[in-house]
């Protein structure tokens, strides 16, 4: 059961030790207080990757960076309160303050109601030919190749399952026989599967133009080569808070040049940089969509999520970012096939 107190944080905390605070309590809030156990702020995982983006030193104290006007109530309201509150004003985390306004507790949506089963559509990718995986793709479609005894489309379903979503579409091309002779209708996990059949390579958004109806709430789409243990939860909640069409995650990448690179200014050198790194975000295969985005995906035609986030930014809608700090690794080349082989049972404590 989860104590408030171990997710207390002061405010010349550091930013990097409370990212450690937040995940080590699994509540995804972090309550900043003052010697008197008074509130002075809150810091989400939002907060956290809102301030990731731009480019706050993770030694910054958490006070720059925290919300100062976070919603409370009173430790002696009711939970049925408590719940009307955090439900009304969208929030997953209510500290509870007594008369003094002393922080005497941490009220959390999900100790409320339990485990939410989510109404969002989950779609998973599990269509592509895997070339650079051959020989072991020409047999097996590469969402199905197994990592630690267990094909990674598996482990992906697992995830998603445990977060409490239950309704989900695969959409499967190349050897589409051996997705559904393994996951059937998803009664074995108690989820609902269904298969978007791509006759032809539609991208990893044109395969959404096959849904057959509207969803009512945003849905959530990951390419099905991925191993993450991303709170997807975190991500509707991102993705809402932001008012977006479409939210992408990405991931932090290093580049570092081989040589030292010579700046100059006409013909004279103005400075050597020796090995210089370049840090990028790049797409890390997860995304949110509003159903008002997927008006724009047209019907029986190739089209890749990044055309997608294109013309919504044409248009001027909204798309956000959503840096992923936990562990990520795409399974695309044979090295990232066999390292998954002894990273992913240590991330999911099922080591032999």
């Amino acid at each position: 059961m989860m104590d408030w107190r171990d997710t207390v944080v002061a405010a010349e905390t550091s930013l990097r030790d409370a990212i450690v605070r937040i995940d080590n309590c699994a509540t995804q809030l972090a309550l900043v207080l003052d010697a008197q156990q008074k509130l002075v702020g809150t810091l989400s995982d939002g907060d956290v990757r809102r301030a990731v983006l731009r480019d706050v030193s993770l030694d910054t104290p958490v006070a720059q960076v925290m919300n100062r006007c976070p919603i409370t109530a009173r430790a002696s309201s009711s939970q049925c309160e408590q719940l009307a509150l955090m439900r009304r004003n969208v929030i997953h985390h209510l500290p509870l303050l007594d008369e003094q306004q002393h922080v005497v507790g941490l009220s959390t949506l999900d100790a409320l109601t339990g485990i939410i089963e989510r109404p969002n559509w989950v779609v998973l990718m599990a269509g592509g030919l895997g070339e650079r995986l051959r020989p072991l793709t020409e047999s097996c479609p590469k969402p199905m190749l197994t990592i630690a005894g267990k094909p990674i489309l598996e482990c992906i379903l697992e995830k998603f399952v445990e977060q409490g979503f239950r309704n989900f579409f695969l959409s499967v091309n190349y050897l589409a026989n051996v997705v559904r002779d393994h996951f059937g209708d998803g009664s074995r996990w108690g989820v609902r599967i269904q298969y978007l059949e791509e006759n032809k390579r539609l991208g990893t958004a044109g395969a959404l133009s096959l849904l057959t109806t509207r969803p009512e709430h945003p849905i959530l789409v990951m390419n099905g080569d991925l191993l993450t243990q991303a709170r997807f939860d975190g991500l509707l909640q991102f993705h809402s808070e932001h008012d977006a069409a479409a939210t992408m995650t990405v991931r932090e990448y290093d580049f570092q040049v081989p040589y030292g690179v010579v700046r100059m200014n006409g013909s004279k050198i103005a400075c050597i940089d020796e090995k210089p790194v370049h840090n990028f975000y790049v797409n890390a295969g997860i995304y949110a969509i509003s159903p008002s985005a997927l008006d724009r995906i047209p019907s029986d035609t190739f089209y890749d999520m990044p055309t997608l986030f294109e013309e919504l930014i044409a248009a001027e809608e909204t798309t956000a970012a959503f840096p992923l700090r936990e562990y990520w690794l795409d399974i695309g080349r044979m090295e990232e096939f066999e390292r998954a082989q002894h990273e992913w049972p240590s991330h999911t404590g099922n080591i032999a």
